[in-house]
């Protein structure tokens, strides 16, 4: 198998307006106009210049506990400027703290539990 590159990351989301208020309100992510008529409610987000987030609701029942070692990352221009960001919504957050090889990270979750880690490269 040859992997040419990353497409998307679907999440099932208990509530998708909670969602969508999460990731477009508070972290001010931009939501795609190109989700196709599914049959079950969704939502697309842009995760940089090719790559997506879509939020899917309908196809699970009951809530999903995720520990921090099951997460996704995205690549941050300034992980301090992700603190800020945090700090003013009142997120909880772990972090900022340096990896190993010197990768500034900081984690916090989604309303659903999902972690999710900005990285500074």
């Amino acid at each position: 198998m040859k992997i040419l590159d990353l497409n998307h990351i679907a999440l099932h989301v208990q509530n998708l307006d909670r969602s969508k208020a999460f990731y477009g309100g508070m972290l001010g992510w931009t939501e795609k106009d190109t989700r196709p008529a599914f049959r079950f409610p969704g939502a697309w987000y842009a995760l940089g210049a090719t790559r997506e987030l879509h939020l899917i609701t309908g196809r699970h029942d009951g809530a999903i506990e995720i520990p921090r070692v099951c997460h996704f990352a995205v690549q941050v221009e300034s992980v301090g400027a992700v603190e800020t960001l945090l700090r003013e919504k009142e997120i909880e957050f772990i972090g900022p703290k340096s990896r190993p090889d010197g990768v500034l990270q900081i984690f916090f979750q989604d309303p659903d539990g999902y972690w999710i880690e900005c990285c500074e490269i």
